[in-house]
């Protein structure tokens, strides 16, 4: 975890409490070192602003990783409809792929 970019992404949360971007960076940077802290600003992103798609991907990992299949299902499947509807067709992709990998290891 870069220490100083966390830094600098908490202090443009306190300036834009409800930027998605700035949340979802900040969960980014937790992933690695504090999974749980990376799964309450991410879990915050699906709340607060659920058409974020990029917030599906990552949360769906978070919660495969941490052998919560049925929530790793469901946030794929949310996250595949969220894209469908925008038409982004890359995050779309990403999503399908990501979700099609995870039914093979479930089985």
């Amino acid at each position: 975890m870069n220490t100083e970019r966390l830094a600098q992404l908490l202090d443009f949360l306190q300036e834009e409490p409800n930027d998605p971007f700035t949340l979802y960076a900040i969960a980014t940077e937790y992933v690695q070192d504090d999974p749980q802290q990376a799964r309450q600003y991410y879990e915050k992103l699906l709340e607060e602003h659920p058409d974020y798609v990029a917030t599906y991907y990552h949360t769906a990992k978070l919660y495969q990783s941490a052998g919560e299949t049925t929530l790793a299902e469901a946030t794929y499947q949310k996250g595949i409809t969220i894209a469908q509807k925008q038409q982004d067709h890359l995050a779309l992709r990403e999503l399908r792929n990501a979700y099609n990998e995870f039914l093979f290891e479930e089985e």
